[in-house]
C-alpha cells in the first residue's frame, strides 16, 4: 500500500499573502535622496522619534500636523530614500530606522542631522 505523501501548501510559507513594500537595497542609496527626505520638517520628526525611540514604531504612534494621506506620502518619501524600513506585521506598517545602512555609507550623518536638529529645537524652542 502506497502511503500518500501531503506536501505543505502555502500556509506554512511565511511569505505568502504576506504583503512586502519596496525598499532601495543599501548600494542604491543616495546621499541626495538622504538629504532631500531629510529636509522635510515632518519627515525629520518622524527620523528624530525614531532615533528616540531605538525600534519600530507603526505609523499611527507618531502625532503629525498632517491628513493620513499627506503622512503616507512622508513616510513612502522616507521608505523609498532608504532612511526607514517599513514591514507589515498584521495590519500595522511597522517603521524603523536602516542606521547600518545609514552608517555603513556615510558615516556619522544621521548623528550628525539628529544633533543639530535637537541644538535648532532648543535654539528655537520648539517642540
Amino acid at each position: 500500500m502506497r502511503r500518500a505523501t501531503v506536501t505543505p501548501a502555502s500556509t506554512t510559507d511565511p511569505a505568502a499573502g504576506a504583503r512586502t513594500l519596496a525598499h532601495p537595497a543599501r548600494e542604491d542609496i543616495r546621499i541626495e535622496t538622504v538629504l532631500h527626505a531629510l529636509s522635510d520638517p515632518v519627515r525629520l520628526c518622524v527620523v528624530r522619534e525614531l532615533a528616540a525611540a531605538e525600534g519600530e514604531l507603526t505609523c499611527s504612534c507618531f502625532d503629525l500636523p498632517v491628513t493620513k494621506s499627506t503622512s503616507t506620502h512622508h513616510f513612502r518619501v522616507l521608505r523609498e530614500s532608504g532612511i526607514v524600513q517599513q514591514t507589515y506585521r498584521g495590519t500595522a506598517k511597522m517603521n524603523g530606522l536602516r542606521r547600518d545602512d545609514l552608517e555603513a555609507l556615510f558615516p556619522g550623518l544621521l548623528d550628525r542631522i539628529l544633533e543639530a536638529a535637537a541644538r535648532q529645537t532648543a535654539r528655537l524652542g520648539e517642540g
